[in-house]
């Protein structure tokens, strides 16, 4: 197994002290197994111990697994993620002949008695039934327990898969509810697992042409900082690029066996660049789930669901689920320079630009749940993701932030009416045109704020991202200083033109045609904070963004 997998699973661990492991144990003990947090855990602390790592937590561990496999088919626990990841430990720990034969062979009988209809919470019981990616994980758990030798999962596979493929669109991306970016790349993981591990039944080609589709326009999607595009849910943790590497290492695998080896060398790049990505979070000290510094008792950026337990761990999970598929003999090749331009369905309503060292992606009719309208991501590659800006600031957050007055945000036109500023965060964006050539891509794109039709046009190139905005009457362009990061103050220098933010080594210069002035609004999202400038101009007014080496 790659070794780049091992050292960041084991880095991950590192967030768990071992007083705090066995405090969690305790707790589970106490009240019962009733999350899928703890055998996730317990799992990854086992396939480290596989690799001969972590041996100082082996009796720990021995005492964890024997609790899981015993208690797992007697409990409702969102047990879809967790037996396929403690099978995945089984299979570690039994090639390495770390536990002894007979411990292994009890875990086995433990998990044999599972009843996939009873055991999991969130399937089908028939083709017809409507469910969500809690069936994918089931369906793959079952398939895992089959591989060792502990079922048939014929039927429910039968029965779960085609569920699951009523929620593909034409791109082969993954519909959840409200069409949330992560949970499109956590379902074509699941199902790329399932087709390495020898799935061949009847639904196999359908799935194979959907994950190539898909598997092709991750490559644009994926930002020059390895990073998972924004939208929707659970966004903006450490392990949303453990999940992504697990579709891009199946692809690599598909291109190599077909001989296109340039193509093949692309994903292995594309996977290099999010591990880096994955590395770079989790050598700040304190480690981390969110991607900000606030501190993790604080739950910023958070959803309810996403406690630190449960998702730190989860980045080890992925990690060694692509791990599993990877090819170390295929080698990475970086995309010769190239610039792209390219469009979701309207399901997933995203723009995606990059030229240069230069990224950009637009909403075009964003969740106010979780993000705004507009240009909400300009990264460059090797700088700080945050820096200009890497998410929205949503209208009405599901994730915890510090205020109870929330204010939208994304970089898009405003309209002054009657003395009163109106932006684009609630829009829909039509795409007009989407173009490029050797040196730029550009997404031209029309709204109506405050009854007046506006466009917007985003250029990115070599030399950063411009964006402009056109329409009757007095028109400006909302842009972003990155204040606090949950930790630091980045500095912040203004005049009548252009705006610079120093942070992390970096400077993030806005330059503006209009006036600049501060409206004095501090708005929120999972990075930290931002103040709000407006650049503003009689009928057009332009704004170039440039990310330098302080």
């Amino acid at each position: 197994m790659n070794e780049r997998y091992l050292d960041l699973m084991d880095k991950t661990l590192d967030a768990y002290s071992t007083a705090h492991i066995e405090r969690y144990f305790d707790d589970v003990r106490r009240g019962g197994l009733r999350e899928h947090g703890f055998p996730r855990l317990t799992a990854n602390m086992g396939i480290l111990i596989a690799h001969s790592r972590r041996l100082d937590l082996k009796p720990l561990f021995l005492d964890m697994m024997d609790f899981c496999c015993s208690t797992i088919p007697h409990v409702h626990a969102a047990n879809e993620f967790s037996v396929r990841e403690i099978i995945f430990c089984i299979i570690e720990l039994e090639r390495a002949g770390a536990v002894e034969p007979e411990r292994i062979a009890a875990w086995k009988a433990d998990l044999a008695t599972i009843d996939p209809f009873t055991c999991y919470d969130k399937i089908a019981h028939k083709p017809e039934d409507k469910v969500h990616n809690w069936a994918c994980f089931a369906l793959v758990s079952e398939w895992m327990r089959q591989y060792i030798g502990l079922c048939d999962a014929t039927e429910f596979v039968g029965i779960q898969l085609p569920t699951q493929l009523r929620r593909i669109e034409e791109n082969g991306m993954y519909r959840d509810p409200h069409n949330p970016m992560v949970y499109d790349l956590v379902p074509r993981g699941l199902l790329s697992l399932l087709l390495h591990f020898g799935y061949r039944g009847e639904y196999y080609g359908e799935i194979d042409d959907h994950l190539r589709r898909a598997g092709l326009l991750t490559l644009e999607m994926q930002s020059v900082t390895g990073e998972i595009p924004y939208g929707g849910r659970s966004a903006q943790f450490v392990h949303n690029e453990a999940m992504m590497v697990v579709s891009l290492e199946f692809e690599a695998r598909r291109y190599a066996a077909e001989g296109d080896m340039a193509l093949a060398g692309r994903f292995k790049h594309a996977i290099s660049l999010a591990l880096d990505n994955i590395a770079g979070w989790l050598a700040k000290t304190p480690i981390r789930h969110t991607k900000n510094r606030f501190p993790t008792e604080t739950k910023y950026g958070c959803e309810g669901y996403a406690y630190f337990d449960k998702y730190m761990i989860t980045a080890a999970s992925f990690l060694y689920a692509a791990a599993s598929i990877c090819d170390d003999s295929i080698p990475a090749v970086p995309a010769a320079a190239h610039t792209a331009a390219v469009q979701t369905s309207h399901h997933f309503h995203k723009v995606f630009l990059r030229a240069g060292d230069y990224f950009a992606e637009l909403d075009t009719d964003a969740d106010p749940h979780y993000d705004a309208s507009g240009l909400g991501r300009v990264h460059r590659a090797g700088a700080p993701s945050p820096i200009c800006l890497t998410v929205p600031c949503p209208a009405e957050p599901k994730y915890r932030i510090d205020t109870d007055a929330p204010i939208p945000f994304a970089i898009c036109p405003a309209v002054c009416r009657d003395g009163v500023w109106q932006d684009g965060t609630a829009a829909v964006y039509a795409v007009e045109t989407l173009s490029h050539d050797d040196t730029t891509a550009t997404a031209v794109l029309t709204c109506t704020i405050a009854d007046t039709p506006v466009r917007m046009t985003v250029t990115v190139s070599a030399a950063g991202v411009e964006v402009a905005a056109e329409g009757e009457g007095e028109i400006a362009l909302m842009l972003p200083a990155f204040t606090f990061d949950g930790t630091d103050h980045p500095a912040i220098a203004v005049d009548e033109t252009s705006l610079t933010v120093t942070y992390d080594g970096w400077h993030c210069r806005s330059t503006t045609d209009g006036t600049l002035a501060d409206t004095g609004a501090i708005v929120r999202n999972r990075s930290g904070h931002y103040r709000v400038f407006r650049a503003a101009r009689q009928g057009r007014v332009t704004a170039a963004i440039a990310i330098e080496p302080a």
